[in-house]
C-alpha cells in the first residue's frame, strides 16, 4: 500500500499533529540525514523528492532522489551496500527527516568507500585555517570492486 502525505493544514497541525504533510522546497526536495541506529553516527545527508519518501517508508529501505544523475537512488540497489531503515522521523515543521539505519554489505555508506561520508573534519578555532584532518583512515570496501573501474 503506498502511503498518503496529509494537504500542510495550519501550524498548529502541521507542527503537533500526527498526519505526515511534508514539506518539500522549490525543487521537490526534502534533506534526509542519515544516521547509524546503534551507534548515532551520521553517515550522510541526501534528498528526497515525493517518489523517494514514499518508497523508503513502503519498502523499509532508504531510497533516496539524486541531484547530480537526477534520478531516484534506491540506496544498495546496485552496491549492496543496502540502508534497512529502523525509524524514520520527520522535524517539527515536516521539512527535513532522519533515517536511523542498518547498513547492509561492507557497512560502508560513501561512495569513495568510507563507513561514513563525514569522514574529515575541519579545523575550527585555534587549528582553523589547516588542512582537512582524516577521522576515518581505513575505508570498509573498495569502491573500484562495488561500482567497477570508472575512468
Amino acid at each position: 500500500m503506498e502511503p498518503v502525505f496529509a494537504s500542510r493544514g495550519g501550524k498548529k497541525e502541521v507542527e503537533e499533529g500526527l498526519q505526515l504533510a511534508p514539506k518539500f522546497d522549490e525543487n521537490g526536495l526534502i534533506p534526509a540525514i542519515t544516521v547509524d541506529y546503534h551507534s548515532g553516527e551520521v553517515l550522510m545527508v541526501a534528498y528526497m523528492n515525493e517518489h523517494a519518501l514514499k518508497e523508503t517508508i513502503r519498502l523499509g529501505e532508504a531510497v533516496y532522489w539524486s541531484r547530480s544523475r537526477q534520478e531516484v537512488w534506491h540506496k544498495g540497489a546496485t552496491s549492496g551496500l543496502t540502508q534497512k531503515v529502523r525509524e524514520l522521523r520527520i522535524d517539527c515543521d515536516q521539512d527535513a527527516v532522519v533515517l536511523r539505519v542498518e547498513v547492509g554489505g561492507a557497512g560502508g555508506c560513501c561512495h569513495v568507500g568510507y563507513r561514513s561520508c563525514f569522514y574529515r573534519a575541519v579545523p575550527v578555532g585555534a587549528r582553523a585555517g589547516g588542512a582537512l584532518e582524516m577521522v576515518e583512515t581505513e575505508k570498509v570496501f573498495d569502491p573500484d570492486k562495488v561500482y567497477g573501474k570508472k575512468g
